[in-house]
């Protein structure tokens, strides 16, 4: 694949961390409201934390998801450092794909929420280990993406056998 200009480089990275960041925020705040519906005394804080995370898991969270996907495809394919060559772009790839597949597992259970508290009130032990599982869910999100943006900045040495080929390949031209 050729790589991308400079400026089309430039325009991906910018979207590919913008992007990231983003989602990297919003599940920060889902968790946020996660802690206080669990926490919070208050019926009404309860519900507007549940109707909230469902809100911004929907409409932030999952195209902020797909966004950092899709942009960091584009990046890894257009430029020198490649999907396949180097394990942490592969490794960043992998955990992004298997968060994004969680993120619409983890979902159900926040829409699931969203709708009890929409038609009744949540007492302190309803639904108790479905509401931990939410701030345990968003915390292992964070967890990951905290890595991913490691892995990034850091860009840990190694390259796969494909990577190593590919570097013999264009040194040998």
């Amino acid at each position: 694949m050729t790589a991308l200009s400079p400026a089309l480089r430039k325009f991906a990275l910018t979207a590919h961390v913008t992007f990231s960041v983003g989602w990297l925020g919003a599940v920060a705040g889902f968790l946020a409201l996660a802690i206080t519906g669990l926490r919070s005394p208050n019926a009404q804080t309860v519900r507007a934390a549940y109707v909230a995370m469902e809100l911004i898991g929907w409409f932030v969270i999952v195209p902020l998801s797909f966004a950092s996907l899709i942009s960091g495809l584009v990046q890894s394919l257009g430029t020198t450092w490649g999907l396949f060559r180097h394990y942490w772009v592969l490794i960043k790839f992998l955990i992004t794909i298997l968060a994004t597949l969680l993120l619409l597992v983890h979902m159900q259970p926040t829409s699931h929420i969203a709708r009890v508290v929409t038609e009744t009130t949540l007492s302190s032990g309803d639904l108790r280990g479905l509401r931990v599982q939410l701030i345990a869910d968003a915390a292992a999100a964070l967890v990951a993406l905290l890595v991913t943006t490691t892995l990034s900045i850091y860009k840990p040495k190694g390259m796969t056998r494909y990577g190593r080929r590919k570097q013999r390949e264009a040194v040998g031209s």
